[in-house]
Protein backbone atom coordinates (compact mmCIF):
# COMPACT_ATOMS: atom_id res chain seq x y z
CA UNK A 1 0.00 0.00 0.00
CA UNK A 2 1.48 3.63 -1.18
CA UNK A 3 1.65 6.12 1.82
CA UNK A 4 -0.28 8.95 1.74
CA UNK A 5 2.80 11.82 1.92
CA UNK A 6 0.57 14.35 1.41
CA UNK A 7 -1.84 13.35 4.75
CA UNK A 8 0.76 13.20 6.92
CA UNK A 9 2.71 16.00 5.95
CA UNK A 10 -0.25 17.95 6.48
CA UNK A 11 -0.66 16.43 9.88
CA UNK A 12 3.00 17.20 10.97
CA UNK A 13 2.71 20.72 9.59
CA UNK A 14 -0.28 21.29 11.67
CA UNK A 15 1.31 19.92 14.83
CA UNK A 16 4.55 22.23 14.28
CA UNK A 17 2.54 25.25 13.71
CA UNK A 18 0.19 24.73 17.14
CA UNK A 19 3.19 23.88 18.84
CA UNK A 20 5.13 26.86 17.16
CA UNK A 21 2.71 29.34 18.38
CA UNK A 22 3.65 27.37 22.25
CA UNK A 23 7.33 27.66 22.18
CA UNK A 24 7.99 30.52 19.92
CA UNK A 25 11.33 32.38 21.47
CA UNK A 26 13.84 34.28 19.79
CA UNK A 27 17.01 33.18 18.62
CA UNK A 28 20.20 34.05 18.71
CA UNK A 29 19.98 35.65 14.93
CA UNK A 30 16.70 37.24 16.22
CA UNK A 31 14.61 34.96 13.77
CA UNK A 32 12.01 32.40 14.55
CA UNK A 33 12.24 28.65 12.98
CA UNK A 34 9.76 28.29 10.17
CA UNK A 35 8.99 25.28 8.00
CA UNK A 36 7.62 26.09 4.52
CA UNK A 37 6.28 23.74 2.34
CA UNK A 38 7.77 20.46 1.81
CA UNK A 39 8.51 18.86 -1.67
CA UNK A 40 7.91 15.36 -2.58
CA UNK A 41 11.51 14.48 -2.01
CA UNK A 42 11.75 15.84 1.29
CA UNK A 43 7.98 14.02 2.05
CA UNK A 44 9.63 10.66 1.01
CA UNK A 45 12.82 11.13 3.32
CA UNK A 46 10.68 12.35 6.30
CA UNK A 47 8.21 9.43 5.98
CA UNK A 48 10.20 6.62 4.21
CA UNK A 49 10.77 4.77 7.70
CA UNK A 50 6.84 4.77 8.68
CA UNK A 51 5.18 1.09 8.92
CA UNK A 52 3.11 1.56 6.23
CA UNK A 53 5.94 3.22 4.09
CA UNK A 54 6.31 0.78 0.89
CA UNK A 55 10.60 0.84 1.55
CA UNK A 56 10.07 0.86 5.45
CA UNK A 57 12.53 -2.45 5.10
CA UNK A 58 15.21 -1.00 3.74
CA UNK A 59 18.46 -0.33 5.96
CA UNK A 60 19.25 3.07 5.16
CA UNK A 61 18.95 6.17 3.17
CA UNK A 62 21.34 7.79 0.82
CA UNK A 63 20.16 11.57 -0.07
CA UNK A 64 22.78 13.24 -2.80
CA UNK A 65 22.39 16.47 -5.24
CA UNK A 66 23.42 19.93 -5.82
CA UNK A 67 23.36 22.55 -2.74
CA UNK A 68 20.70 24.31 -1.68
CA UNK A 69 18.34 21.50 -2.54
CA UNK A 70 16.92 21.08 1.32
CA UNK A 71 18.25 17.47 1.81
CA UNK A 72 19.77 18.09 5.24
CA UNK A 73 16.80 20.04 7.13
CA UNK A 74 14.04 17.18 6.46
CA UNK A 75 16.98 14.51 6.76
CA UNK A 76 18.17 15.60 10.11
CA UNK A 77 14.16 16.24 11.05
CA UNK A 78 13.32 12.94 10.05
CA UNK A 79 16.49 11.08 11.57
CA UNK A 80 15.70 12.15 15.00
CA UNK A 81 11.97 11.79 14.65
CA UNK A 82 12.20 8.29 13.52
CA UNK A 83 15.13 7.64 16.43
CA UNK A 84 12.74 8.96 19.10
CA UNK A 85 9.17 6.83 17.78
CA UNK A 86 11.00 3.73 17.26
CA UNK A 87 13.55 3.42 20.44
CA UNK A 88 14.36 4.15 24.14
CA UNK A 89 17.00 4.54 26.08
CA UNK A 90 19.42 4.10 22.78
CA UNK A 91 22.59 5.82 21.34
CA UNK A 92 22.82 7.74 18.24
CA UNK A 93 25.21 9.00 16.04
CA UNK A 94 25.27 12.30 14.42
CA UNK A 95 28.23 13.36 12.39
CA UNK A 96 29.76 15.91 9.89
CA UNK A 97 33.43 17.19 8.57
CA UNK A 98 33.73 18.42 12.27
CA UNK A 99 32.03 18.99 15.26
CA UNK A 100 31.74 22.58 14.77
CA UNK A 101 30.58 22.40 10.92
CA UNK A 102 27.78 19.47 12.24
CA UNK A 103 26.33 22.43 15.34
CA UNK A 104 26.21 25.64 12.87
CA UNK A 105 24.79 23.60 9.69
CA UNK A 106 22.80 21.02 11.52
CA UNK A 107 22.36 20.77 15.04
CA UNK A 108 21.16 24.56 15.60
CA UNK A 109 18.02 23.80 13.35
CA UNK A 110 17.75 20.39 14.67
CA UNK A 111 16.89 21.79 18.55
CA UNK A 112 14.82 24.08 16.97
CA UNK A 113 12.23 21.86 15.09
CA UNK A 114 12.49 19.00 17.76
CA UNK A 115 11.50 22.07 20.20
CA UNK A 116 8.62 23.07 18.15
CA UNK A 117 7.16 19.19 18.28
CA UNK A 118 7.09 19.49 21.94
CA UNK A 119 10.56 17.49 22.69
CA UNK A 120 12.94 18.45 25.19
CA UNK A 121 16.32 18.93 24.48
CA UNK A 122 19.16 19.28 26.36
CA UNK A 123 22.93 20.05 24.94
CA UNK A 124 25.53 18.91 26.98
CA UNK A 125 28.35 20.85 24.56
CA UNK A 126 31.44 19.88 26.70
CA UNK A 127 30.64 15.98 26.30
CA UNK A 128 29.22 16.46 23.14
CA UNK A 129 26.41 14.63 23.50
CA UNK A 130 22.46 15.83 22.99
CA UNK A 131 19.90 14.63 25.15
CA UNK A 132 16.02 14.12 23.64
CA UNK A 133 12.76 13.16 25.70
CA UNK A 134 8.88 13.31 25.30
CA UNK A 135 7.23 11.76 28.09
CA UNK A 136 8.81 8.73 29.06
CA UNK A 137 11.15 8.06 26.18
CA UNK A 138 14.53 9.14 25.68
CA UNK A 139 17.38 9.12 24.21
CA UNK A 140 21.19 9.85 23.90
CA UNK A 141 22.63 11.57 20.19
CA UNK A 142 26.46 11.99 20.16
CA UNK A 143 27.96 14.17 17.88
CA UNK A 144 31.23 13.47 16.08
CA UNK A 145 33.54 14.89 13.62
CA UNK A 146 35.28 12.64 10.36
CA UNK A 147 37.75 15.40 9.21
CA UNK A 148 40.27 12.33 8.96
CA UNK A 149 41.74 9.18 9.35
CA UNK A 150 42.28 9.83 13.10
CA UNK A 151 38.73 10.15 13.34
CA UNK A 152 37.42 6.42 13.37
CA UNK A 153 38.95 6.07 16.92
CA UNK A 154 36.69 8.52 18.23
CA UNK A 155 33.81 6.38 17.95
CA UNK A 156 35.21 2.91 18.92
CA UNK A 157 33.16 1.73 21.54
CA UNK A 158 30.05 3.10 21.47
CA UNK A 159 27.24 1.02 20.51
CA UNK A 160 24.61 3.07 18.59
CA UNK A 161 21.15 2.14 17.07
CA UNK A 162 21.78 4.07 14.17
CA UNK A 163 23.82 6.93 12.56
CA UNK A 164 23.28 10.40 10.17
CA UNK A 165 26.30 11.52 8.01
CA UNK A 166 26.17 15.03 6.91
CA UNK A 167 28.55 15.68 4.43
CA UNK A 168 29.72 12.17 4.28
CA UNK A 169 31.59 12.66 1.00
CA UNK A 170 34.04 14.79 2.77
CA UNK A 171 34.63 11.98 5.25
CA UNK A 172 37.40 9.32 4.87
CA UNK A 173 36.58 5.73 4.24
CA UNK A 174 37.74 4.47 7.63
CA UNK A 175 35.82 6.75 9.58
CA UNK A 176 32.38 6.21 7.98
CA UNK A 177 33.06 1.86 8.22
CA UNK A 178 33.73 2.47 11.96
CA UNK A 179 30.58 4.45 12.12
CA UNK A 180 28.35 1.59 10.61
CA UNK A 181 29.98 -1.17 12.65
CA UNK A 182 28.78 0.30 16.04
CA UNK A 183 25.28 -0.13 14.45
CA UNK A 184 24.68 -3.02 16.18
CA UNK A 185 21.57 -2.29 17.76
CA UNK A 186 18.50 -4.37 15.88
CA UNK A 187 16.42 -2.06 13.53
CA UNK A 188 19.24 0.17 13.42
CA UNK A 189 19.67 2.28 10.36
CA UNK A 190 22.16 4.78 8.65
CA UNK A 191 21.51 7.90 6.83
CA UNK A 192 23.66 9.68 4.13
CA UNK A 193 24.09 12.87 3.19
CA UNK A 194 26.48 15.06 0.25
CA UNK A 195 27.07 16.61 -2.44
CA UNK A 196 28.54 14.92 -4.87
CA UNK A 197 32.37 14.78 -5.77
CA UNK A 198 34.12 13.40 -8.76
CA UNK A 199 32.64 9.83 -10.22
CA UNK A 200 35.67 7.51 -9.37
CA UNK A 201 34.90 8.70 -5.14
CA UNK A 202 35.06 5.84 -2.75
CA UNK A 203 31.18 6.83 -1.73
CA UNK A 204 29.62 6.83 -5.34
CA UNK A 205 31.93 3.72 -6.11
CA UNK A 206 30.87 1.67 -2.83
CA UNK A 207 27.41 3.04 -1.90
CA UNK A 208 25.52 4.89 -4.23
CA UNK A 209 26.43 2.47 -7.04
CA UNK A 210 25.29 -0.31 -4.85
CA UNK A 211 22.90 1.00 -3.10
CA UNK A 212 20.39 -1.41 -3.99
CA UNK A 213 22.57 -4.20 -3.44
CA UNK A 214 22.94 -2.86 0.59
CA UNK A 215 19.34 -2.02 0.46
CA UNK A 216 19.44 1.53 0.85
CA UNK A 217 17.47 3.98 -0.59
CA UNK A 218 19.15 6.65 -3.16
CA UNK A 219 17.02 9.93 -3.42
CA UNK A 220 18.70 12.33 -5.61
CA UNK A 221 18.15 16.21 -5.16
CA UNK A 222 18.29 19.45 -6.75
CA UNK A 223 17.37 22.81 -5.93
CA UNK A 224 14.69 22.69 -7.34
CA UNK A 225 13.13 20.03 -4.37
CA UNK A 226 13.89 22.54 -1.91
CA UNK A 227 10.29 24.82 -2.77
CA UNK A 228 11.92 27.18 -0.33
CA UNK A 229 13.73 28.83 -2.17
CA UNK A 230 12.60 31.77 -4.66
CA UNK A 231 14.21 32.26 -8.46
CA UNK A 232 16.33 34.91 -7.37
CA UNK A 233 17.77 32.65 -4.56
CA UNK A 234 18.59 30.29 -7.05
CA UNK A 235 19.90 32.49 -9.66
CA UNK A 236 22.25 33.69 -6.97
CA UNK A 237 23.85 30.58 -6.02
CA UNK A 238 24.38 29.51 -9.74
CA UNK A 239 26.55 32.10 -10.00
CA UNK A 240 28.53 30.73 -7.16
CA UNK A 241 29.69 27.86 -9.08
CA UNK A 242 31.68 27.70 -12.41
CA UNK A 243 32.60 25.04 -14.51
CA UNK A 244 33.22 21.55 -12.79
CA UNK A 245 31.61 23.04 -9.69
CA UNK A 246 28.39 23.97 -11.14
CA UNK A 247 28.02 20.66 -12.60
CA UNK A 248 28.31 19.30 -9.31
CA UNK A 249 27.02 21.46 -7.02
CA UNK A 250 24.02 23.13 -9.41
CA UNK A 251 23.35 20.31 -11.36
CA UNK A 252 24.03 17.65 -8.61
CA UNK A 253 26.45 15.43 -11.33
CA UNK A 254 29.37 13.27 -10.00
CA UNK A 255 31.56 14.78 -12.72
CA UNK A 256 35.60 14.31 -13.19
CA UNK A 257 37.79 17.55 -12.48
CA UNK A 258 40.35 17.09 -15.71
CA UNK A 259 42.49 19.72 -17.52
CA UNK A 260 43.27 23.13 -16.67
CA UNK A 261 42.06 24.32 -13.33
CA UNK A 262 41.24 27.49 -14.59
CA UNK A 263 39.45 27.18 -17.81
CA UNK A 264 37.93 30.71 -18.13
CA UNK A 265 41.14 32.42 -17.35
CA UNK A 266 41.51 35.20 -20.49
CA UNK A 267 44.37 37.85 -20.44
CA UNK A 268 42.14 39.82 -22.27
CA UNK A 269 39.89 39.85 -19.80
CA UNK A 270 41.69 39.75 -16.52
CA UNK A 271 44.55 41.46 -17.52
CA UNK A 272 46.13 45.17 -17.56
CA UNK A 273 48.75 47.44 -18.25
CA UNK A 274 50.06 49.40 -15.74
CA UNK A 275 48.28 52.57 -17.18
CA UNK A 276 44.94 51.01 -16.24
CA UNK A 277 45.64 50.71 -12.77
CA UNK A 278 43.23 52.92 -10.35
CA UNK A 279 44.46 55.44 -8.87
CA UNK A 280 42.97 55.20 -5.42
CA UNK A 281 42.02 51.85 -3.51
CA UNK A 282 40.10 50.89 -0.46
CA UNK A 283 43.07 48.72 1.32
CA UNK A 284 46.23 46.87 0.28
CA UNK A 285 46.88 43.18 1.33
CA UNK A 286 49.57 41.04 0.59
CA UNK A 287 49.48 37.50 -0.06
CA UNK A 288 52.20 34.57 0.70
CA UNK A 289 53.37 30.85 -0.29
CA UNK A 290 55.66 30.10 1.46
CA UNK A 291 58.87 27.96 -0.03
CA UNK A 292 62.31 27.00 0.48
CA UNK A 293 62.95 24.04 -1.44
CA UNK A 294 60.06 25.91 -3.88
CA UNK A 295 59.17 29.18 -5.14
CA UNK A 296 58.64 31.92 -2.15
CA UNK A 297 55.96 34.26 -3.47
CA UNK A 298 54.73 37.81 -2.75
CA UNK A 299 51.72 39.14 -4.15
CA UNK A 300 50.94 42.94 -3.82
CA UNK A 301 47.29 43.71 -4.10
CA UNK A 302 45.19 46.24 -4.09
CA UNK A 303 41.24 45.73 -3.05
CA UNK A 304 38.63 48.00 -4.53
CA UNK A 305 34.47 47.91 -4.33
CA UNK A 306 32.62 48.84 -7.53
CA UNK A 307 28.86 48.75 -7.20
CA UNK A 308 29.26 47.00 -3.90
CA UNK A 309 31.40 44.12 -5.19
CA UNK A 310 34.90 43.91 -4.13
CA UNK A 311 37.68 43.59 -7.26
CA UNK A 312 41.46 42.42 -6.78
CA UNK A 313 43.97 44.13 -8.79
CA UNK A 314 47.43 42.09 -8.22
CA UNK A 315 49.69 45.05 -8.73
CA UNK A 316 52.81 42.81 -8.58
CA UNK A 317 54.54 39.77 -7.61
CA UNK A 318 57.96 38.53 -5.66
CA UNK A 319 58.98 35.24 -7.10
CA UNK A 320 62.06 33.80 -5.59
CA UNK A 321 63.43 30.27 -6.85
CA UNK A 322 66.18 30.40 -5.09
CA UNK A 323 68.67 31.73 -7.97
CA UNK A 324 70.45 34.69 -9.34
CA UNK A 325 72.67 35.64 -12.25
CA UNK A 326 75.98 36.15 -11.70
CA UNK A 327 78.54 39.11 -13.31
CA UNK A 328 78.99 36.21 -16.07
CA UNK A 329 75.71 36.23 -17.02
CA UNK A 330 75.19 32.22 -15.88
CA UNK A 331 72.63 31.25 -13.14
CA UNK A 332 74.07 30.65 -9.63
CA UNK A 333 72.19 29.31 -6.77
CA UNK A 334 71.10 31.30 -3.57
CA UNK A 335 70.65 30.25 -0.39
CA UNK A 336 66.73 31.18 1.03
CA UNK A 337 65.80 31.71 4.63
CA UNK A 338 63.40 33.59 6.28
CA UNK A 339 65.41 36.72 6.62
CA UNK A 340 65.98 37.01 3.45
CA UNK A 341 62.40 36.98 2.77
CA UNK A 342 61.81 39.89 5.31
CA UNK A 343 64.56 41.79 3.70
CA UNK A 344 62.78 41.28 0.78
CA UNK A 345 59.17 41.60 1.61
CA UNK A 346 60.13 45.29 3.28
CA UNK A 347 61.65 46.35 -0.15
CA UNK A 348 58.66 44.40 -2.17
CA UNK A 349 56.15 46.96 0.07
CA UNK A 350 58.20 49.99 0.39
CA UNK A 351 56.00 53.06 0.68
CA UNK A 352 52.87 51.12 0.66
CA UNK A 353 50.36 50.69 3.56
CA UNK A 354 49.61 47.13 3.73
CA UNK A 355 46.67 45.86 6.10
CA UNK A 356 48.23 42.66 6.36
CA UNK A 357 50.52 39.61 4.71
CA UNK A 358 47.92 36.62 4.40
CA UNK A 359 50.74 33.98 4.94
CA UNK A 360 50.17 29.94 4.31
CA UNK A 361 49.36 28.74 7.57
CA UNK A 362 52.31 25.67 7.64
CA UNK A 363 54.68 28.48 7.16
CA UNK A 364 55.13 29.28 11.34
CA UNK A 365 58.58 30.08 11.57
CA UNK A 366 57.92 33.37 8.42
CA UNK A 367 54.85 34.09 10.62
CA UNK A 368 56.65 33.92 13.66
CA UNK A 369 59.72 36.14 12.34
CA UNK A 370 56.97 38.94 10.73
CA UNK A 371 55.21 38.97 13.79
CA UNK A 372 58.62 39.70 15.73
CA UNK A 373 59.30 42.53 13.39
CA UNK A 374 55.71 44.30 14.08
CA UNK A 375 54.35 43.19 10.73
CA UNK A 376 50.19 42.53 10.71
CA UNK A 377 49.98 38.66 10.08
CA UNK A 378 46.84 36.51 8.96
CA UNK A 379 47.32 32.80 8.52
CA UNK A 380 45.24 31.72 5.15
CA UNK A 381 42.06 29.25 4.85
CA UNK A 382 43.77 26.81 3.06
CA UNK A 383 40.58 25.22 1.65
CA UNK A 384 41.96 23.87 -1.19
CA UNK A 385 38.74 22.99 -3.20
CA UNK A 386 36.62 26.05 -2.07
CA UNK A 387 39.43 28.37 -2.98
CA UNK A 388 39.51 27.28 -6.39
CA UNK A 389 35.78 27.53 -7.14
CA UNK A 390 36.19 30.62 -5.11
CA UNK A 391 38.66 31.88 -7.84
CA UNK A 392 36.72 30.58 -11.02
CA UNK A 393 33.72 32.50 -9.72
CA UNK A 394 35.67 35.81 -9.32
CA UNK A 395 37.43 35.15 -12.79
CA UNK A 396 33.77 34.60 -14.18
CA UNK A 397 32.68 37.98 -13.08
CA UNK A 398 36.10 39.56 -14.42
CA UNK A 399 36.69 40.75 -10.60
CA UNK A 400 39.92 39.95 -11.00
CA UNK A 401 42.67 42.35 -12.70
CA UNK A 402 45.98 41.52 -12.95
CA UNK A 403 49.28 43.80 -14.14
CA UNK A 404 50.29 42.06 -16.64
CA UNK A 405 54.21 43.69 -17.25
CA UNK A 406 54.73 43.09 -13.33
CA UNK A 407 53.15 39.12 -12.80
CA UNK A 408 54.69 37.02 -15.29
CA UNK A 409 54.87 34.05 -13.36
CA UNK A 410 51.30 34.61 -12.17
CA UNK A 411 49.92 34.17 -15.32
CA UNK A 412 51.91 31.78 -16.71
CA UNK A 413 50.71 29.06 -13.45
CA UNK A 414 47.35 30.36 -14.85
CA UNK A 415 48.14 28.23 -18.14
CA UNK A 416 49.87 24.79 -16.10
CA UNK A 417 47.95 24.85 -13.05
CA UNK A 418 46.36 21.59 -14.05
CA UNK A 419 44.16 18.36 -12.03
CA UNK A 420 46.34 15.92 -10.81
CA UNK A 421 44.69 12.61 -12.78
CA UNK A 422 46.70 9.95 -10.31
CA UNK A 423 44.51 11.52 -7.48
CA UNK A 424 41.24 11.48 -9.60
CA UNK A 425 41.83 7.86 -10.14
CA UNK A 426 41.35 7.27 -6.19
CA UNK A 427 38.43 9.70 -6.39
CA UNK A 428 40.06 12.62 -4.99
CA UNK A 429 40.42 16.12 -6.22
CA UNK A 430 44.05 17.71 -5.95
CA UNK A 431 46.08 20.03 -8.37
CA UNK A 432 49.48 18.93 -9.49
CA UNK A 433 52.06 20.37 -6.88
CA UNK A 434 53.93 21.66 -9.62
CA UNK A 435 53.45 25.38 -10.79
CA UNK A 436 51.05 26.53 -7.98
CA UNK A 437 52.73 28.56 -5.99
CA UNK A 438 51.37 31.95 -7.37
CA UNK A 439 48.15 30.31 -7.94
CA UNK A 440 47.91 29.09 -3.80
CA UNK A 441 48.72 32.69 -3.03
CA UNK A 442 45.83 34.17 -5.03
CA UNK A 443 43.25 31.47 -3.63
CA UNK A 444 44.77 32.34 -0.10
CA UNK A 445 43.27 35.97 -0.20
CA UNK A 446 39.71 35.27 -1.58
CA UNK A 447 39.25 32.77 0.72
CA UNK A 448 40.39 34.25 3.68
CA UNK A 449 38.99 37.75 2.71
CA UNK A 450 35.66 36.78 1.13
CA UNK A 451 34.83 33.33 1.51
CA UNK A 452 30.81 32.67 0.07
CA UNK A 453 28.51 32.71 3.06
CA UNK A 454 24.76 32.68 3.65
CA UNK A 455 23.07 34.35 6.05
CA UNK A 456 26.01 34.83 8.28
CA UNK A 457 27.41 31.45 8.37
CA UNK A 458 29.77 30.37 5.97
CA UNK A 459 28.41 28.47 3.10
CA UNK A 460 28.39 24.64 3.01
CA UNK A 461 28.86 22.47 0.16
Amino acid sequence: MMIDFDERLKKLRKSITKNAIILRKKIRNGTLFQFKKFSIKQKKVLTWWLPNSPVKDKDGIICDGSVRAGKTICMSLSYALWAMQTFNGQNFILAGKTVGAFRRNVLFWLKLMLKAQGYTVKDRRTDNLVEVSKNETINYFYVFGGKDERSQDLVQGITAAGAFLDEVALMPESFVNQVIARCSVEGSKYWFNCNPEGPNHWFKVNWIDKSDEKNLLHLHFTMDDNLSLSPEVKERYKKMFVGVFFQRYILGLWVLAEGVIYPNFDEKKHCIQKSDIPSKFDYFYVTSDYGITNPQVFLLCGIKYIDGKPHIWILNEYYNVGVKKNSHGTEEKITKTDELFLKDYKKFTEGIDVRKIIIDPSATSLINLFKQNKIPVKEADNAVIDGINLVLQWLDEERIHIVKENCPNLIKEFYEYIWDTKAQERGEDKPVKQNDHAMDSLRYILQTLFPNKRRGVYFTR
